[in-house]
């Protein structure tokens, strides 16, 4: 077995709840992403409030993962939570704004957006976030179907969460 293979492995499967635990697991995803050079991420939420993206760690690892090739998808109702509480994501995002393609759909309700981090390996779904339950899973179908499921919201969704603001 690999040490890239036993990276991945460590990220749980099945259902699991909590708070901290969706927090931790995203972390733990992103740095799996840098650590196998996962070519791309995406991640869907209402509005980003519970994800640690601003923390430093999380950061360090998107700047490891950071390369030729990669990119980001974000997809969210709005982007003003994520501004606000994220400062340190915010400037990730304008220094690495050549992989990073941001749409929000504030058409959708916050129970209808999927609250989703999707990568070519393994996905995490929040099902619950009231209650935060979660299914994380390295299954091809499951990764198929909320590919899918994220698309189908991308689609109705418009530019948003831009690098730079340009304007007098």
């Amino acid at each position: 077995m690999t040490e890239e293979s036993h990276a991945i492995d460590a990220l749980p499967e099945g259902r699991l709840s909590g708070r901290q635990l969706f927090a931790d697991l995203v972390r733990q995803a992103i740095a799996t992403a840098a650590r196998e050079g996962w070519p791309r991420l995406v991640l869907c939420d209402a509005d980003f409030a519970d994800w640690p993206l601003g923390e430093r760690e999380v950061v360090a690892s998107l700047n490891a993962w950071s390369a030729r090739g990669r990119s980001l998808q974000l997809l969210a109702r709005e982007y003003g939570v994520l501004r606000q509480q994220h400062p340190r994501f915010v400037q990730w995002r304008v220094t690495w704004s050549h992989l990073v393609e941001a749409q929000a759909c504030p058409s959708a309700s916050a129970d209808d957006l999927p609250s989703v981090l999707w990568s070519p390996a393994w996905t995490l779904q929040r099902m619950d976030t009231l209650r935060c339950t979660l299914v994380a899973s390295r299954s091809a179908e499951r990764r198929v179907a909320l590919q899918e499921q994220v698309q189908q919201w991308w689609h109705r969704a418009t530019p948003a969460f831009p690098a730079s603001t340009l304007g007098l």
